[in-house]
């Protein structure tokens, strides 16, 4: 029995959510209300002009107010997914969709 005890090791339970498959949608989850959550601080510039409100299957939401804001982004939509891709070191977006 002794020896069994000492083969056992502990894993923090960050280190059980961060690796662990069966916290995948976890995971995932908490990313995409970080992104809303972080998303002024990402992209301090547009603050004023585009809001996230949710994302959802690695679609982001923006809501923004003008269409020539939206216009705008949307021609710089692929730059914005890799920056934010790039800020998680990890594909949270694949689109942007705007309201």
């Amino acid at each position: 029995m002794a020896k069994r005890r000492s083969q056992i090791s502990f894993k923090s339970i960050n280190e059980v959510i961060e690796n662990e498959k069966a916290f995948e949608n976890l995971r995932q989850v908490v990313k995409n209300f970080d992104l809303v959550d972080e998303f002024k601080k990402i992209f301090p510039e547009l603050k004023l002009i585009a809001q996230a409100v949710k994302v959802d299957k690695q679609i982001l939401y923006l809501k923004v107010e003008s269409a020539v804001w939206k216009s705008e982004l949307n021609f710089q939509k692929e730059k914005v997914i890799e920056k934010i891709n790039r800020h998680y070191k990890t594909q949270v977006i694949k689109t942007i969709k705007f309201l």
